[in-house]
């Protein structure tokens, strides 16, 4: 997810041994790759690629957390404002091939990389793990956006698991009439001007177990969820599931055309390809 904040600062690595690139993929030369990042697959992706010689590997973060997880690679923080400020960021730095692996709802992100991609002919490339499906035993009812979702409820007063982002939590205060459970990694500051709310601040990832332990305890009737993917983010619909519960799920955004992949194995195989195109035209 992007900021669109033009300013930005840089953390250091975490420290990994490094080791050698696997022959014939741009040595001695230092190839810069940028990953924008805010998903387990950056972070995983980051982590495999800090253990190879002649790679000079940042993830970008957009700061929507305030104490981001730890990665192996140096971080940078902020937005860069837009697609032209990524595109002057790319040129700047020098970056030999882009990889989106930010979260599969940071639709404006992505435009902007796919945009930013085409301006200045880098490499590019979206990693996004595969969405759920629906499987015996759900019921899901698939949305296009909270608004939506607001609507979904319906007029009849109902106990709401909310699992979506801070900034996705505006429509629901027009819905004063149900009880909320909102979890966050941070704080929702200010709360919302709701009158029966609770807040949950947790990092995931959360088992099955754990979150129908949750919405037994706060009787919870329905969720309000993203497809996400991943197992991480998977225990509130397994649970869903287990107790009947409905799940009103949002539709995801549609990744920019381009190179995709769904796994961080595909996402090297990718970039040792796309990199050796690189040297090859000797940019």
């Amino acid at each position: 997810m992007d900021s669109q904040r033009a300013d930005a600062a840089v953390s250091g690595p975490h420290t990994l041994e490094i080791g050698a690139l696997e022959p014939d993929v741009l040595e001695p030369d230092m190839a810069r790759v940028l990953i924008l990042g805010g998903t387990t697959e950056a972070r995983l992706l980051a982590e495999r690629l800090a253990t190879r010689g002649a790679l000079d590997v940042t993830v970008s973060l957009a700061g929507r957390t305030s104490v981001p997880v730890a990665h192996a690679v140096p971080v940078r923080v902020g937005g860069f404002g837009g697609a032209s400020g990524l595109a002057d960021h790319l040129k700047a730095e020098h970056i030999d091939a882009l990889i989106d692996a930010t979260h599969p709802y940071a639709n404006v992100m992505s435009e902007n990389a796919a945009a930013a991609a085409r301006q200045t002919g880098v490499q590019f490339m979206t990693l996004r793990r595969p969405p759920w499906r629906t499987g015996d035993g759900d019921r899901w009812t698939v949305v296009d956006d909270t608004t939506a979702a607001v609507r979904a409820l319906g007029d009849r007063p109902r106990r709401v698991f909310i699992a979506l982002g801070r900034n996705d939590l505006a429509p629901f205060v027009t819905a004063p009439h149900h009880f909320y459970l909102i979890r966050s990694v941070d704080p929702v500051d200010p709360p919302l001007p709701l009158p029966d709310v609770i807040y949950v601040v947790a990092r995931g990832p959360f088992g099955e177990a754990e979150d129908r332990a949750l919405m037994h305890e706060h009787r919870i009737g329905v969720v309000i969820a993203k497809n996400s993917g991943g197992r991480a983010a998977y225990g509130k619909i397994a649970a869903a599931r287990t107790l009947g519960i409905d799940v009103v799920m949002l539709r995801r955004p549609q990744p920019p055309a381009g190179p995709a992949v769904e796994s961080v194995d595909d996402a090297i195989a990718w970039l040792d390809h796309a990199l050796t195109f690189v040297a090859t035209r000797g940019v």
